[in-house]
């Protein structure tokens, strides 16, 4: 379970479960990335997007990283532009969680993405990959051919050693759920990101008035226990 994602989630639960025993929130947004990855060499320009069904809501993107908790574009980090967050030079501490929320309450997908100094990158999905999809990784140097042959690993072991960089993985299962990474030989190792495989549209439960927080293994459904 990814720390800054929980905390993420328990923080936007502070300010909803205040009065009532239980929510169910269906999350009508969602938050887009372009490029459409979860890795970032410093420099590169990222976009994020709050694709909404309700324009009235009233959507902020926010954040986690290491350093500051549920910020807004535009506070110390990111331009606005209309329903948009442009970052021009994204830089290490930009890592973290990104999620748009809504003047109401209810919030979008949650996005982790990570920024590296180094100089190799895995290109993975962002978002959750439906079960049944085939998902393309591609290990990616910042000034040489995308086509160097690559190893990669599923949560620490060597799965296979690719000639041309990318590898496939056909018609995914839950099974296929882990934290994914690259190594180029010669320029480096990617770091890590967690890749999410789901069957089912993203609903966000919230019990109140507990004494603990937890998080479910697949990052889908959240329980803030107070």
């Amino acid at each position: 379970m990814n720390e800054l994602f929980c905390k993420a989630i328990i923080s936007i639960w502070h300010h909803i479960c205040k009065k009532s025993s239980f929510f169910i929130l269906t999350l009508t947004a969602r938050l887009t990335v372009s490029p459409s990855r979860s890795q970032f060499f410093k420099g590169d320009f990222v976009s994020l997007s709050c694709e909404e069904d309700d324009s009235s809501a009233g959507w902020t993107l926010r954040r986690n990283t290491s350093k500051q908790q549920r910020t807004q574009c535009g506070d110390g980090w990111g331009t606005s532009v209309n329903s948009s967050c442009d970052i021009s030079y994204i830089v290490e501490r930009d890592s973290g969680v990104y999620w748009c929320e809504s003047r109401e309450g209810p919030i979008s997908n949650m996005v982790n993405l990570t920024v590296t100094g180094g100089s190799v990158i895995l290109q993975s999905p962002v978002l959750p990959v439906m079960e049944g999809d085939d998902v393309t990784l591609l290990c990616k140097t910042k000034t040489t051919p995308s086509n160097l042959p690559a190893a990669f690993y599923k949560d620490g072991s060597l799965i296979r050693k690719q000639p041309t960089g990318h590898m496939t993985i056909q018609h995914v299962s839950r099974s296929d759920e882990g934290l994914y990474k690259c190594d180029i030989s010669g320029h480096g190792e990617s770091p890590s990101s967690w890749i999410t495989v789901t069957g089912d549209t993203l609903t966000c439960l919230c019990f109140c008035r507990f004494q603990h927080s937890q998080c479910d293994d697949n990052l889908m459904t959240v329980f803030a226990l107070f």
